[in-house]
């Protein structure tokens, strides 16, 4: 996959890009991550990328001559149109707390593509001219506001990335994170499907269970007593009431976009129960 970066703050990308899965990606040839300064774009000798929107108003907006022809230098695009009707296995994103917001669905179908363009705003925003008639979507990465979108095209970089087949080490780890939708497949997901997920449970949309690692006792804190009495059909009952608990709690909202089981509706109710013990 190869993803572009267009940004006023080059050098904010040298940390992100320099560790972790981000750096394994790029060194083994996974990801080309190109960052484009969109200052080198202007023709003014104060490099000016912004200016004051018209109607007035507070703050400035990044203007679209810097962007555009931006995008016409670094070429190879399709057309927006084909962008958007699928014809083409590519993306031009802006960064905006008005667009689609980011989740592990999105993430995954952003991995599928062969390049992705990432357009950070600034200031107030970007000149509406450059989501009407260049990106293909718009992207936030939560319902709140920074100054600018180099932070969110860094958290997509990272969530994507680290969906690319060979990514990461053990792909198996990437189907049993939180908000990630189980992929049944064969015999053996019937009796999936029908008794809850396993003991090393993928999420099923839900939040994840809790983890404990050594030693089993720290400090007079203690693993819970199910994780290691051997006994996987007690483990993976104890993790999906853990995740469905903690989901309960923190995010209920995702309760209600999630396929449960017999099972996981029991699991609730004791949950929900006054006597209810995790």
């Amino acid at each position: 996959m190869k993803i572009d970066i267009l940004t006023i703050f080059p050098d904010f990308f040298h940390g992100p890009l320099d560790y972790g899965i981000i750096r394994r990606a790029r060194e083994t040839g996974l990801v080309e991550v190109s960052i484009h300064d969109l200052r080198n774009f202007t023709k003014d000798k104060h490099r000016t990328v912004d200016d004051r929107p018209f109607g007035g108003g507070e703050g400035m907006v990044l203007k679209p001559e810097p962007i555009f022809e931006c995008l016409e230098a670094i070429g190879g695009l399709a057309s927006r149109t084909d962008r958007i009707g699928g014809n083409a296995k590519q993306s031009v994103i802006v960064l905006s707390p008005q667009g689609r917001r980011l989740d592990q669905a999105l993430a995954a179908e952003l991995s599928t593509l062969e390049r992705v363009v990432l357009i950070c705003g600034r200031y107030e925003g970007v000149d509406d001219r450059v989501s009407e008639h260049l990106a293909d979507r718009e992207v936030s990465i939560g319902d709140y506001v920074l100054s600018g979108g180099e932070l969110g095209a860094a958290v997509i970089l990272e969530t994507v990335t680290r969906l690319i087949p060979g990514a990461v080490g053990n792909e198996a780890s990437t189907r049993q994170e939180s908000f990630t939708e189980q992929v049944f497949a064969g015999e053996g997901a019937r009796a999936t499907q029908e008794r809850g997920p396993s003991s090393t449970c993928v999420s099923g949309g839900l939040l994840d269970y809790p983890h404990y690692t050594r030693p089993a006792d720290f400090r007079g804190m203690a693993v819970p007593e199910v994780l290691v009495n051997g006994n996987h059909e007690d483990i993976r009952r104890w993790r999906r009431k853990t995740a469905l608990a903690k989901t309960l709690r923190n995010r209920p909202d995702l309760l209600e976009r999630v396929a449960l089981t017999d099972e996981d509706r029991e699991l609730l109710n004791e949950v929900r129960s006054p006597q209810a013990g995790v």
